[in-house]
């Protein structure tokens, strides 16, 4: 049986490229992802803060931080998730994102929200 932990969520996401918004001779590809927040712990939880880390297939690195998603800062009871979605611009045709979420539960313990990596890319780049 799996351990069922006190604080826990779960992080997943889908990415889409946005070719009328980007420009390859600028060395601008725009892509829109979709996250879903799921509390699958035992005490409800609110998203506080969020940091991100976006990586472009050269290396460079954009860090980004702040208060709440797209102007939120849901509160998850255990069973209950929230969908966003966003954006992002990076200068080359494949990168990756990971990051954390700020977490406070109900009973005041901070924790944090593990983003696992996923990849942009340009639709054919990646074989």
């Amino acid at each position: 049986m799996a351990e069922v932990r006190k604080y826990h969520i779960t992080v997943s996401a889908r990415t889409n490229f946005i070719p009328e918004q980007s420009d390859d001779s600028a060395n601008r590809y725009v892509f829109s992802y979709t996250i879903t927040i799921a509390n699958t712990g035992q005490v409800a939880a609110q998203l506080i803060s969020r940091h991100w880390h976006i990586t472009d297939a050269h290396d460079k690195v954009q860090e980004v931080r702040g208060l709440g998603v797209v102007g939120e800062q849901p509160f998850l009871k255990p069973g209950e998730s929230f969908e966003y979605t966003s954006g992002t611009a990076i200068a080359t045709p494949v990168g990756a994102m990971k990051g954390s979420y700020q977490m406070v539960a109900e009973d005041g313990t901070a924790f944090e929200a593990e983003i696992p990596e996923f990849i942009l890319a340009v639709p054919r780049v990646l074989h």
